[in-house]
């Protein structure tokens, strides 16, 4: 017997309508297509599994009650992620003055700052050289990791990016130039390059995200 095609892909707003209308698979289903994304930028802003866990979960309660609150002024998973970094941030302000721990690497490359080493060299040099761009990477101030991690690990255009953290477009592209500028010096010397991909350092400016406090990392120029 011939299987029948899978329907069309039900778009991402129509679920949310579907969960606000009382479907108890719709929200799942919507949380299923993009956990993955919205996992790794809860790991790697918080540094932590146990808190980037906690954060999501608490994420996505609230993402589930607030559901009918959604206007279509954004994409939804510009909405779902905003939830997300909001509860990271609420977590980076309550535990302000505990340092990040290393990031769990888990193969993702970072755009901008690649390996100088050949991909055929001694596999523990190259895992060991991302363990230190993860750690690198966790070091940062928040205001700075954040939009790097969005725009260079996870992709997003500088433009979504800004509008989920609230901030001007040429904020977002000083602070990743900046913490694309520190990435470099914390490891090892001759063992990264810069692609040169990134975008010019321009000046401060800018608010610091919703939620994240000056004594977080923000900029003191």
């Amino acid at each position: 017997m011939t299987q029948s095609a899978p329907g069309p892909r039900v778009p991402d707003e129509e679920l949310l309508r579907q969960h606000v209308d009382g479907d108890p698979d719709a929200f799942g289903e919507l949380v299923k297509r993009h956990q993955d994304r919205m996992w790794a930028v809860a790991l790697r802003t918080l540094g932590d599994p146990h808190d980037a866990a906690d954060a999501l979960q608490d994420a996505m309660i609230n993402a589930f009650r607030r559901a009918a609150s959604f206007r279509s002024e954004s994409a939804v998973t510009t909405w779902l992620h905003r939830i997300v970094v909001n509860a990271c941030l609420d977590r980076v302000r309550h535990a302000a003055a505990r340092p990040a721990d290393p990031v769990a690497f888990d193969g993702t490359e970072i755009p901008g700052i690649a390996p100088a080493t050949d991909p055929s060299s001694d596999p523990a040099e190259r895992t060991a050289l991302r363990v230190d761009l993860e750690q690198a990477l966790a070091s940062l101030p928040v205001d700075q990791r954040l939009p790097l991690i969005l725009v260079d690990v996870e992709g997003l255009p500088v433009a979504e990016a800004a509008e989920l953290l609230g901030l001007p477009v040429g904020t977002i592209k000083s602070r990743c130039a900046r913490a694309r500028a520190k990435l470099v010096p914390l490891l090892a010397p001759g063992r990264l390059s810069s692609t040169g991909n990134a975008p010019g350092n321009q000046g401060a400016g800018g608010d610091v995200p919703s939620g994240t406090s000056r004594g977080t990392g923000g900029e003191h120029r």
